[in-house]
C-alpha cells in the first residue's frame, strides 16, 4: 500500500469540526503558549534558560523579517510572521513524534491498531491537512491586504498595479499604458492565487513526508513479527532526519514568501521614486 495516509482528516467526536488534525493543532497551540508563558514570566536582566532561548528566537526572527520588509513594516508584520514560523515549524515536527499518524482507530481490529490498512489515526499534524494550511494562507493574505492598504491606500495600490511606468508620452505612452494594464491583470490573478499556492505547497510537502514514512515502515510487514517490527523502526529512520529538514524548510519558505509579498506591495513605490535618482548617479 503506497499511500497509507488519508488526505482527509478523520472526525474524532460528535462535532464534525473536531478532527484528528484539529486535536493536534490545539496541542501545538498549547505547547507554544506554555513555552512563551514560561519564558516571559519572571523575566530578569540575567535571563533564565527558557527566557534566553525565547529572546534569541524572537530577536533572530525579527532581524530576518526586518531585513526583508523594512523597519516600519516589521513592527506591524512581525506578530503574524513570527507566529506563522513558530506554529508551522512546531506542527511539522510534531508529526514526527512516534505514534502521531500511526496509532488510532482500526476499522477491523478495534481501538489502538498499528495496521495501516485499517487505520484512522488518532493524531495527525495539522499541516498535513489542507484545511489548516488554507486557513494559515488566508490569514496571511488578509494581513497582507491590511498592511498594503494601510501603507499605500486603495488608489495607491491600483496605480501601483495598473499604472504605466517610465513616464513615456504620446503614442509610445499609450502603448506602454496598455501593456501595463495587461500586466496589472496578470498581477491581480497572481495575487489571488497566492493563498492557493502557499497552502498546497505546505500541505503537499508535509503530506508527502507522512506517506514516505508510512510506506518505509510497512515494507517488511509480511516478513514475520520480529523482522516487521525491526523494519518499521530501522527503515524510516533516515527519512526522519530528512523530514526534520523539510519541516524547517517549509516553515522558512512559507514565512519568507509572506514577507516578500508584504515587502513588494508596501515598499515598491518608494523604490520606484528613487530609481530615477539612482540611474543618474
Amino acid at each position: 500500500m503506497l499511500a497509507n495516509v488519508s488526505p482527509k482528516a478523520a472526525e474524532m467526536g460528535l462535532f464534525s469540526f473536531l478532527t484528528n488534525s484539529v486535536i493536534v493543532a490545539l496541542c501545538v497551540l498549547g505547547i507554544v503558549f506554555f513555552f512563551s508563558k514560561k519564558a516571559t514570566t519572571n523575566m530578569t536582566l540575567v535571563p533564565h534558560k527558557a527566557q534566553n532561548l525565547f529572546e534569541f528566537l524572537v530577536e533572530f526572527l525579527y532581524g530576518r523579517v526586518e531585513g526583508i520588509v523594512g523597519v516600519k513594516q516589521a513592527k506591524l508584520a512581525f506578530p503574524l510572521l513570527g507566529t506563522l514560523f513558530i506554529y508551522i515549524l512546531t506542527s511539522n515536527w510534531f508529526g514526527l513524534i512516534p505514534g502521531v499518524g500511526t496509532i488510532g482507530f482500526g476499522h477491523a481490529e478495534g481501538f489502538l491498531t498499528l495496521d495501516p490498512a485499517h487505520l484512522e489515526p488518532l493524531l495527525r499534524p495539522p499541516t498535513a491537512d489542507l484545511n489548516a494550511t488554507i486557513g494559515l494562507a488566508l490569514s496571511s493574505f488578509l494581513v497582507w491586504l491590511f498592511l498594503t492598504i494601510k501603507e499605500v491606500g486603495v488608489w495607491g495600490f491600483i496605480v501601483h498595479t495598473f499604472g504605466p511606468k517610465g513616464g513615456l508620452k504620446g503614442v509610445m505612452g499609450i502603448a506602454v499604458a496598455i501593456v501595463f494594464l495587461f500586466v496589472g491583470v496578470i498581477e491581480i490573478v497572481s495575487i489571488a492565487i497566492r493563498p492557493v499556492t502557499l497552502s498546497i505547497r505546505l500541505f503537499g510537502n508535509i503530506f508527502a513526508g507522512e506517506n514516505v514514512l508510512h510506506t518505509m515502515s510497512d515494507l517488511l510487514n509480511n516478513q514475520g513479527p520480529i523482522v516487521s517490527f525491526l523494519g518499521s523502526i530501522a527503515l524510516p529512520l533516515p527519512f526522519y532526519f530528512m523530514e526534520l529538514l523539510v519541516g524547517l524548510l517549509q516553515a522558512v519558505v512559507f514565512t519568507l514568501l509572506c514577507s516578500v509579498y508584504i515587502q513588494l506591495s508596501t515598499t515598491h513605490d518608494d523604490h520606484g521614486h528613487e530609481e530615477g535618482g539612482d540611474h543618474h548617479h
